[in-house]
């Protein structure tokens, strides 16, 4: 199973970027995939996730600025990312919840970079 992450880069404040997910295989063997994002020296914090069923679970921090949606024809998984702020500047992971099938194992694609810098 592997996870393909895209569309990270330098934006300015206020601005918006989408990350890309690609599974390499079909989401719906996942019980959840979402994001999550690191700094330098802190821990690996959730950003958002999207359950099989269509729930979401956001950070309270990113609440009303970022939006996960899936493509399940294309078994890619979105991160909408709008007004951003220099605190987003993060490396951001995609994640998988791996389903029965799976084992129930976790799985992280490579980080992404996006930096919120004037």
């Amino acid at each position: 199973v592997q996870l393909q992450a895209s569309g990270g880069g330098l934006v300015q404040p206020g601005g918006s970027l989408r990350l890309s997910c690609a599974a390499s295989i079909s989401i719906f063997s996942f019980l959840s995939m979402g994001w999550y994002r690191q700094t330098p020296g802190k821990q690996r914090e959730l950003v958002g996730t999207l359950t099989i069923g269509g729930s979401t679970n956001y950070a309270d921090s990113v609440k009303g600025r970022f939006t996960i949606s899936r493509d399940n024809a294309k078994n890619m998984v979105d991160l909408q990312m709008n007004d951003l702020k220099p605190e987003d500047t993060a490396v951001y992971y995609c994640y998988a919840k791996g389903g029965a099938s799976l084992g129930l194992l976790d799985y992280w694609g490579k980080g992404t970079l996006v930096t919120v810098s004037s």
